[in-house]
């Protein structure tokens, strides 16, 4: 089931916790956000010690960047896994990149459309992660758990037209991540390059 959402007055105080320093505020963060992180880098790497590496990566530029997050743009939770996106996509087309010139592996066009794809795929799992919790609730019920919109309904003790409701919105999110493309993941040349995403 979906975590509820933080307060934006606790993503405030956990960036000055962090801002100041306090290796505790790192650690509440991290029980917090650790398995989102981890399992959005696995969507796209489809690897876990690949995943696990992103995970410090993230967890090391938080702890080195508290001011990054700006709470104006969002929640922390949304900012962390736009990050984890960011690095997990960096991190493929590197991957990519280097099996294509060393063992000439596929072709520029067919390394290009599996970033593609791993691109929609992360933009699909941060929508859903940074939608508001009843669409994402919504969502995972009648996706994950396959209930159709009336068992939504009575799961989320809401009426059959909310139930609708949220679903469809939910899905009308969903639908733009075919069309908009993941921040840092546009091709080489076109502002993403091969330099450190976070």
């Amino acid at each position: 089931m979906a975590t509820k959402d933080t307060p934006p007055r606790w993503d405030r105080r956990m960036q000055q916790r962090l801002a100041r320093g306090e290796a505790a505020a790192l650690g509440e963060l991290y029980d917090r956000f650790a398995s989102l992180v981890h399992s959005l880098a696995h969507r796209v790497l489809d690897d876990d010690d690949d995943a696990d590496q992103i995970t410090r990566e993230v967890f090391g530029y938080i702890w080195e960047n508290p001011d990054a997050y700006d709470p104006k743009q969002g929640n922390m939770r949304a900012w962390v896994a736009r990050l984890t996106q960011r690095q997990a996509v960096h991190r493929l087309r590197q991957a990519e990149a280097m099996a294509y010139a060393e063992r000439g592996e596929g072709t520029a066009e067919e390394l290009e459309q599996k970033v593609r794809r791993a691109s929609v795929a992360a933009r699909a799992d941060y929508i859903v992660t940074s939608m508001p919790t009843p669409l994402r609730q919504a969502l995972e019920l009648a996706y994950f758990q396959r209930r159709d919109y009336r068992q939504t309904a009575a799961d989320l003790g809401v009426t059959e037209d909310e139930a609708r409701r949220r679903l469809r919105l939910g899905l009308q999110l969903l639908s733009t991540a075919n069309t908009r493309p993941l921040e840092g993941s546009s091709p080489p040349g076109h502002g993403g390059g091969y330099g450190r995403a976070l």
